[in-house]
């Protein structure tokens, strides 16, 4: 028998399509002061949206000094006695550099091949129009949520969620609820269906080297001044040994050793390896004595996100700069803390500095911890049930290599824990040129998210307290 609420979301599919658009086509950059008007355009669009659907309370929720981007909020508890769900997204997207890698621009949605291209759209605009239409066809077709709807949009996901701690630790109360339900996240695979269970934790920050008060000429000063650049570069590899393993000491602080079976659970799952590689041109690397998904899910990293210095236009000039800069961040695994993984790396990196050598750390991003979903959770059960009943397969599941930092801060802060439900996938070039969102994942995405919804309103709220805050 057909859902009434899916078939009047499937119906209104293509207005669904063009509010996505529209969405897409807010620059909503967080990270570049430049781009507020696209911020500020992006939260109108929103909060216009969460009007017609008839949810109330809504207000911009910030730290309590007011500082950074600030979230979206708005409920709708029309379900007593049934679960209260934080739904989670956010409204900032990554920047489009490097534009000259785009076919089309950014942030004017193009349609083609059964696909949408733009910034964002797929991390994380096109999955929260998912739940958003979903809740809108409830709302439409029996007049209420099955369950009570706090929602949380974020403005700071792409810069680590610097304030998150602070939004939450400030509004505790108006943000109770029983768990946290994200479609933020993205699906692994397009021929694998699959929950994420778990990801990685992430820091990061920037490094200036300097050996010398101005720029000099290389002839004159060549081969008795220290070069930045090669400083640096010899900094950044003595981070790894030759097996892969990351040589700050202490950066392993907390990580346990993959268990006998987590093992036998990760090699069970269909995984082409060649394939994978061959699709990005690329090879298998990393840290000796591991298999390629340990390594992405189980695996701490070091990363060199961007290095530059000195010239670099067009010909040549001879010069020795007097400065090198890199930018760095890292992934965790549970059982390490951030702030101390993070300064393992720096305190590695001062020690490795020659004499002369001047090494300022700046632009400290929000840190986040590494999560697991307990296996037992009965979102996570919800979960599983409406992917086995929308597509006739009982998921896998796997974890993400990727951050999401909510899963970490919210459960620390507020006690509860996060089911990611995005219908995005991995492969549909988020933080980079070109990036689009699969028109058929917006059908399976409302099939799945109505499911889910009827499976958490056929919950007792009582099932949720072991796992609740005491």
């Amino acid at each position: 028998m057909s859902d009434p609420v899916l078939a009047h979301a499937m119906k209104h599919k293509a207005a669904l399509v063009e509010g996505l658009k529209a969405l897409v086509a807010c620059p909503s950059v967080g990270a570049d002061p430049a781009m507020a008007e696209g911020m500020e355009a992006a939260r109108n669009l929103i909060e216009a949206r969460l009007d017609a659907m008839g949810f109330r309370n809504r207000q911009r929720l910030t730290p309590a000094d007011g500082s950074g981007q600030p979230a979206i909020y708005a409920e709708r508890l029309d379900a007593p006695r049934k679960p209260t769900i934080l739904v989670y997204a956010h409204y900032d997207v990554q920047p489009p550099d490097p534009l000259h890698k785009w076919e089309t621009p950014p942030f004017e949605p193009v349609g083609r091949d059964r696909r949408l291209y733009g910034r964002g759209i797929s991390d994380d605009k096109g999955p929260m129009m998912i739940a958003l239409g979903t809740l809108s066809a409830f709302v439409a077709v029996e007049g209420a949520l099955p369950v009570n709807v706090k929602l949380l949009i974020e403005g700071e996901e792409e810069t680590g969620s610097p304030s998150l701690p602070g939004i939450l630790e400030t509004h505790r109360v108006l943000l109770a609820a029983d768990a946290v339900l994200s479609a933020d996240g993205a699906r692994w695979r397009p021929d694998l269906v699959a929950l994420n269970v778990g990801s990685r934790g992430n820091a990061g920050f920037e490094v200036r080297l300097q050996t010398a008060a101005q720029d000099l000429h290389s002839g004159r000063y060549g081969g008795i001044v220290a070069n930045p650049l090669h400083e640096l570069s010899r900094l950044i590899a003595s981070l790894h040994d030759d097996k892969g393993r990351i040589a700050a000491p202490g950066f392993y602080d907390g990580v346990q050793e993959p268990t006998e079976a987590e093992r036998a659970e990760i090699e069970v799952i269909p995984y082409d390896e060649a394939a994978s590689f061959d699709a990005i041109g690329a090879v298998p690397h990393g840290e000796a004595g591991y298999s390629t998904l340990e390594r992405l899910w189980l695996r701490p990293t070091v990363d060199v996100n961007g290095m530059w210095g000195g010239y670099t236009g067009a010909g040549s000039k001879t010069v020795i700069p007097n400065e090198a800069f890199a930018k760095l961040t890292m992934r965790l695994v549970p059982g390490q803390d951030p702030q101390a993984a993070q300064r393992a790396v720096i305190e590695h990196l001062r020690a490795q500095a020659s004499k002369g050598a001047t090494l300022d750390i700046s632009g400290e991003r929000g840190a986040s911890g590494a999560y697991a979903v307990p296996p037992d959770h009965p979102l996570l059960r919800a979960a599983s049930n409406a992917l086995e009943s929308t597509t006739g397969t009982h998921p896998l599941k796997v974890r993400i290599g990727a951050s999401l930092p909510l899963t970490e801060i919210v459960s620390r802060i507020l006690g509860l824990d996060t089911i990611m439900f995005s219908f995005a996938l991995s492969d549909e070039n988020f933080h980079a040129p070109n990036e689009f969102f699969r028109l058929d994942s917006i059908t399976d995405g409302l099939a799945a998210w109505v499911r889910i919804l009827r499976e958490i309103a056929a919950t007792n709220p009582a099932d949720f307290a072991p796992y609740r805050p005491k």
